[in-house]
């Protein structure tokens, strides 16, 4: 990847909008001046993860991550600095210097992660122009999908491609590209057999399954030939970068919709999104044919609270779908059904009615999901008050798996109404079930959340988190306020060789950078020493670098300090001061004191510090030791204590309140 000159950072940095981009991860809402969201890092139920528009940058306090939007996609998406920067540079439209393909050599130089990344996004390109520029993939695989009736530009925007049914043409492409025979292996593309390699995927219609960013993590490969010996599909094998039990296919293109309509519809297969996608209808993933795991649904419930399943209207399986919905239930989701009529299913249906026949079919049969299993249930029951008494224990049995109480206590209800007994035997049946789920959760060795009976605490910007950037307060208080009022002008006294006082105007970086460097102080902390070393350059080039600079720094220990910095503020609202008449003073109202004490304070740390020294060197003092340096060390103590009885008296004289 060619490198990004510095001003083209700049832009893209100037250009991005952090609450736009994490918000096609996370669904936020406003709260104040802020956004708020579950986290994209962990597992959670009350939003911890806060987004600052005004200062563009995220907090996560269930993690303790932090940063700018690159800091985020590096985070999230395990992008590499560069990589982070194209995905904003496309996104928002801005030309980046011309690139050169990666070559082996590049490849050996990055990460294997990265690498297999690549090694997918060729691989798209690959299918997708054997697809449109081959006679075999026309024939073949465009004739399939044009059949089954996408358009072309529904085929365009899902990828689809084609792998020509021949042994190895991929792979021969790709050995010829120069990538590594051992990542195409891990990626599943490619196959070994008898020192032969041939083509996993030949003969097989391509669905590329994509990141919520738009990677591609995988394939899915659907052969067209009908032969009960083969499979239908076959899926890339888990990787680093391909887990099925995390991935939705389809969310990278239905996450804008599905945040826009609070609902997600969650179907089987690929066709059946690609075709309700198609049909107008575009909040909706699929679990690729595999069975709902919490994973996925903990991915979901990043962008709404509810989930509508589309059953196909003969599917056998749909008991076994009822595990699913318990664990919609379990992680707090809303649940509903739209069951298809018989011998239909969304893909077929779709394309069977018009648009707003399926909008209306859908709205008019979406179903609860106790109505739901309630109609499936009962037709086994016959009559049987056995297997009735089973059935309703069955259902209160998925209501207690909800974790707030008020859903509970309403679902509690329906089901009463609804087999006409009495409300208090459900709420019995259901409190005693709640018991045994809520000794199982606690049971289970892994970490969980607690249950939604119980208040969780807020989080909002309230504070520095414990880092591991220093153990001195005094270094990490005065890099700070260079940080956070490095170009601020401050008044300062000064004497001039007639002893006359006068006062001059500085910034605050000059000032701390003038005050360390006259006494040859330094910081001990490494991050703090580099920091202090980029301001010291920039005066150099009479530049004052602003905590927005840093920001955008490559080095993200630098970008998680500064917006640790920016974030740690209370903000008390402005309506609320004028309501209630009160007069605020800030670190910002009086800076010179704040400025000048920290400069005190920085220096009476580092003066406790060599004294401990010497008290240390005088208390092992040899018989070998030169009475000269003895003296020498005596002395320097004593000017040390004056000083610091100097530095003490001032400290004393600037009161900040």
């Amino acid at each position: 990847m060619a490198k990004i000159p510095p001003h083209i950072i700049d832009e893209i940095m100037q250009t991005s909008r952090i609450e736009e981009v994490i918000g096609e991860f996370v669904n936020l809402k406003r709260a104040g001046s802020n956004l708020k969201g579950l986290s994209p890092f962990t597992d959670e139920k009350s939003p911890s993860f806060v987004v600052s528009p005004a200062k563009q940058i995220f907090k996560c306090f269930s993690t303790g991550k932090g940063g700018s939007v690159v800091t985020f996609l590096m985070e999230k998406e395990h992008f590499s600095y560069p990589e982070a920067l194209k995905w904003l540079a496309d996104k928002y439209s801005i030309q980046l210097p011309d690139e050169v393909p990666a070559t082996a050599a590049e490849l050996a130089a990055i990460t294997e992660r990265e690498s297999l990344h690549i090694i997918n996004e060729f691989a798209k390109e690959y299918f997708m122009n054997s697809m449109h520029e081959s006679e075999e993939g026309k024939a073949i695989g465009l004739s399939y999908f044009e059949e089954r009736g996408f358009r072309m530009d529904i085929v365009k925007k899902f990828q689809l491609g084609y792998c020509l049914n021949k042994s190895d043409d991929f792979t021969k492409a790709a050995l010829e590209k120069g990538y590594k025979l051992e990542y195409l292996e891990k990626v599943g593309l490619v196959k070994s057999k008898d020192d032969r390699q041939f083509d996993f995927f030949r003969g097989r219609v391509m669905f590329p399954i994509h990141s919520v960013s738009g990677r591609t993590l995988g394939f899915g490969g659907r052969t067209l030939i009908t032969d009960k010996k083969i499979a239908k599909y076959f899926n890339s094998p888990e990787s680093i970068i391909y887990n099925k039990s995390e991935i939705l296919y389809g969310l990278h293109f239905a996450k804008g919709d599905i945040v826009k309509y609070d609902n997600c519809f969650l179907c089987e297969g690929y066709t059946d999104v690609i075709s309700m996608y198609q049909a107008g209808i575009q909040n909706v993933v699929s679990s690729s044919g595999t069975s709902l795991t919490k994973e996925q649904i903990k991915l979901i419930r990043r962008y709404t609270q509810t989930i509508t399943i589309l059953y196909d209207g003969d599917a056998p399986g749909i008991k076994a779908s009822f595990r699913g919905i318990d664990l919609i239930l379990e992680e707090g989701l809303n649940v509903k059904v739209v069951l298809f009529p018989e011998g239909e299913d969304p893909d077929s249906y779709s394309k069977s009615v018009s648009s707003s026949e399926l909008e209306n079919y859908i709205k008019e049969h979406t179903q609860d999901f106790v109505s739901f299993k309630t109609d499936i249930l009962l037709k086994d029951s016959q009559g049987d008050p056995i297997k009735k008494a089973e059935l309703i224990r069955d259902i209160i049995h998925s209501v207690a798996l909800i974790p707030d109480q008020i859903t509970r206590s309403v679902y509690s209800k329906n089901i009463s109404e609804r087999f006409e007994m009495s409300e208090q035997i459900v709420t019995n049946e259901l409190n005693k079930l709640r018991k045994g789920v809520i000794s199982k959760q606690i049971s289970e060795p892994e970490i969980r959340e607690l249950p939604h009976d119980i208040e969780p605490v807020d989080h909002t910007f309230q504070g520095r988190q414990e880092t591991n950037y220093s153990d001195d307060h005094n270094e990490h208080d005065l890099m700070r306020k260079m940080i956070k009022y490095g170009p601020f002008a401050i008044e300062t006294e000064h004497i001039n060789d007639k002893g006359e006082k006068h006062t001059i105007e500085t910034s605050v970086i000059e000032l701390v950078c003038h005050e360390l460097e006259k006494d040859e102080l330094t910081f001990n902390s490494p991050l703090y020493s580099k920091l202090h070393q980029i301001m010291m350059d920039g005066l150099s080039e009479n530049t004052l670098y602003k905590s927005s600079f840093f920001l955008r720094h490559e080095d993200q220990e630098i970008v998680k300090f500064v917006s640790e910095i920016e974030s740690e503020e209370h903000e008390i609202s402005p309506k609320w001061l004028i309501e209630k008449k009160i007069e605020t003073s800030t670190e910002l109202d009086k800076l010179q004191q704040a400025i000048m004490g920290s400069i005190y304070s920085f220096k009476a740390g580092k003066i406790d510090q060599r004294i401990n020294e010497i008290y240390q060197l005088l208390k092992e003092v040899d018989k070998n030791m030169d009475d000269q340096k003895l003296m020498d060390l005596l002395s320097e103590q004593i000017a040390l204590e004056k000083v610091k009885k100097m530095i003490s008296e001032k400290l004393g004289r600037i009161i900040l309140r």
